[in-house]
């Protein structure tokens, strides 16, 4: 068999599932289209950054989760700056291994981990505090699996975008150009 006739075949890879476990590996191929980002990756900038830990007052008992972590600069400052766990949640393996790389130079690879997953599929039970720099229609599709997953009292900061008239953020900050919003979610 020639090569050219396996190449529909050689961008198929392998989806990882959670299911109600850390993460279970399915030996199925996953069509390409299925691991797409939902938005394009623009870093945050490190004062941003800064400001929405500040805003969230994250401490060392936090686990802060990134949904849409990219590079991880966020959990790598939380864990760095204020010892909080970090969990960054990227469906772009590249972006998951450059992270996993910055982690091991930052000195804070015992404290951050990177997932390569889908942030609709993941399990973000166990954060004390999520970051967001997605887009304002994620964010609102976002909103229901944060209510119905994170605890009362976990805080939420996003970059930009927030959850729509239903869900006013408590705070909002301006740090030039950028805006940042912040909720605590309620208890039930």
């Amino acid at each position: 068999m020639k090569w050219t006739r396996c190449a529909p075949f050689l961008g198929v890879g392998l989806v990882i599932i959670g299911l109600h476990t850390r993460s279970a590996l399915a030996l199925f191929p996953q069509s390409p289209a299925a691991t797409k980002p939902d938005v394009i990756y623009v870093p945050t900038p490190q004062a941003v950054v800064e400001a929405m830990l500040e805003i969230a007052e994250v401490k060392a008992s936090d686990v802060v989760y990134d949904l849409g972590s990219g590079d991880g600069r966020i959990v790598i400052t939380a864990a760095k700056k204020y010892g909080a766990r970090g969990v960054g949640i990227e469906i772009d393996p590249a972006l998951v291994k450059q992270a996993t790389e910055n982690a091991a130079a930052a000195g804070v690879s015992d404290r951050v981990r990177f997932m390569p997953q889908n942030l609709f599929a993941s399990d973000i039970s166990e954060a004390t505090v999520v970051t967001l720099y997605l887009l304002q229609s994620i964010n609102e599709r976002l909103r229901p699996k944060l209510v119905r997953e994170l605890k009362p009292g976990t805080r939420v900061v996003s970059h930009v975008f927030n959850m729509g008239p239903e869900w006013p953020p408590e705070k909002t900050l301006l740090i030039g150009p950028s805006r940042i919003f912040f909720w605590t979610l309620p208890e039930r």
